[in-house]
């Protein structure tokens, strides 16, 4: 009985250390591979905001205790193969479920700036209606989450249409999404 229990040890660990060597062997390859690789030319989709810092409070202004005006939004390092862009604001912590609060989509990729002169498709948000609503939680402080989407074609959807419909309507056509949030308690 201890001699089984001897070879099963000794048999774990050869099969260890070979699939250390083989991993340590694979990273090896792939750390030259990206050594030829130019990062400065690599660039990711950002989404940023003047008014606010990812993970900081949005300022009153833009909510529904100020005059609910659509929160600037800058984009960059957006994907050479995009064809248009897509935007949700949502807020997940809503006592209802997620609450949409702004949707657009066909945005053109060399935009740079998300602000009330960008004439593209709104969808309808959770108040039923075709524009941005600004935060307004009922009960504490929420998150808002805005998703910059990427996407390799551009949207054949009427204005008006959910959040649902437009995520069909991406599926299989997203490049790549930004994330930015904030945070906003009504005091």
């Amino acid at each position: 009985m201890m001699i089984k229990a001897i070879v099963v040890l000794l048999l774990l660990l050869t099969a260890c250390t070979q699939n250390i060597n083989y991993t340590h062997q694979k990273e090896s390859k792939n750390t030259d591979y990206f050594k030829n690789i130019n990062t400065s030319e690599v660039e990711i989709i950002k989404l940023e905001s003047p008014a606010f810092k990812d993970g900081e409070s949005i300022p009153s202004k833009y909510t529904c205790d100020g005059d609910n005006s659509i929160i600037p939004l800058k984009i960059s390092g957006v994907h050479k193969n995009t064809i248009s862009l897509a935007l949700v604001l949502d807020d997940p912590d809503a006592p209802v479920g997620i609450w949409d609060h702004w949707i657009l989509w066909n945005i053109p990729p060399e935009t740079k700036e998300i602000n009330d002169e960008l004439k593209v498709p709104h969808g309808k948000n959770s108040w039923g209606k075709q524009k941005y609503g600004g935060p307004c939680p009922p009960d504490k402080e929420h998150t808002y989450i805005f998703t910059l989407y990427s996407l390799n074609t551009k949207l054949v959807l009427p204005e008006g249409s959910t959040k649902n419909q437009l995520e069909k309507a991406m599926e299989g056509h997203i490049i790549e999404k930004a994330i930015l949030k904030g945070r906003y308690n009504r005091k």
